[in-house]
């Protein structure tokens, strides 16, 4: 779409727009661009325009539309809603931009097919070339991007710790080694990141949790017929008081988390948590908990429908979420259906 330009000024506040050349005095009677408010003036507006048709066939963000349906007959009548509704309110698009009936399509950084989400091609060049960084603003830049796609990297929060430590020394900047041995693991589980399935609401869920010295991780997966597959991983590091935590707390910790995290996938839906721990499999039944302890199962019981069952850390996927290791990201991401059994 033509964006801010098809949005009317009022009146009476065109003149805050004003600027001066050598030709003289203009002012906007459209919405310009570089206004602090105008993406979100634009977004309501669009949000107002699509209203009933949002998170049932319809994606907006800012001037991107997305159009989506299982089926080729109710697209079609999704695709003549909108253009109706961009008629309706005088609104053009450029036809040269549009893309219609793909089963894949690219979207702010990923790839969108009936397989599932994966990371953009073009995006993974750019992670290849990515130089190591050179101090602190280039690291911030890097460690950026990876948190923006951090649901497609197992074990983000391990394989980034020691990178991110470098954060805090703002006075000077070094690059050692170990960094070094971290940014290209990174690359590595970056380039190799596995296609994440979308969701399906009508299918039970089942995290895996677990929990080390450094970090806490999880993965979200669904069973669509061809064993369960991964839906999006999460993994963060433990901060102050949290690496006092005894194990127990810390893999608890863990499944809250994961929850907080993925709150929008299974509610109403029945969950299945797995993890290394065995006494969590009782968390219910135990007669002696902490405040902390207490506030968390709240939580859970308040706004789930969860089973706690044990498996053996052996056979945990989870354990390679907190635990960095040279190969990790590249076993992780090699392994295909049925992605556990």
């Amino acid at each position: 779409m033509r964006s801010y330009h098809q949005i009317r000024g009022a009146a009476e506040d065109c003149h805050k727009t004003s600027f001066r050349t050598r030709y003289g005095s203009y002012e906007y009677l459209v919405m310009p661009f570089g206004l602090t408010n105008a993406p979100s003036t634009f977004q309501m507006t669009m949000n107002g325009i699509f209203r009933e048709l949002l998170d049932k066939c319809v994606i907006i963000y800012v001037d991107d539309i997305l159009i989506y349906r299982c089926s080729r007959e109710q697209h079609l009548r999704d695709l003549d809603a909108v253009f109706t509704l961009l008629h309706k309110n005088r609104l053009i698009t450029k036809g040269y931009k549009c893309d219609f009936l793909k089963q894949e399509l690219e979207f702010f950084c990923h790839v969108v097919s009936t397989e599932g989400v994966k990371i953009d091609p073009k995006k993974i060049k750019t992670i290849q070339e990515w130089k190591p960084p050179t101090n602190i603003k280039k690291l911030q830049s890097f460690l950026g991007f990876v948190n923006y796609v951090r649901r497609f990297i197992p074990n983000m929060a391990g394989l980034s710790a020691s990178p991110t430590d470098r954060l805090k020394d703002h006075d000077c900047f070094w690059w050692g080694e170990k960094q070094q041995a971290a940014f290209n693991q990174l690359k590595i589980a970056l380039t190799s990141s596995p296609v994440l399935r979308i969701s399906d609401p009508d299918r039970p869920y089942e995290f895996i949790s677990d929990a080390s010295d450094i970090a806490i991780g999880a993965v979200l997966l669904q069973d669509f017929g061809d064993g369960l597959q991964p839906v999006a991983y999460e993994s963060r590091k433990l901060q102050g008081a949290e690496t006092n935590y005894t194990v127990h707390d810390k893999e608890m910790l863990a499944i809250v988390h994961a929850f907080k995290t993925w709150r929008c996938y299974p509610t109403g839906a029945d969950v299945t948590v797995r993890t290394d721990h065995r006494s969590l499999q009782y968390l219910r039944a135990q007669p002696n908990l902490n405040p902390r302890q207490i506030r968390w199962l709240d939580f859970l019981e308040s706004n789930l429908h969860y089973t706690i069952t044990y498996k053996r850390g052996a056979n945990n996927i989870a354990d390679a979420l907190t635990r960095p290791t040279a190969h990790t990201a590249a076993i992780l991401v090699a392994q295909t259906s049925p992605l556990l059994t």
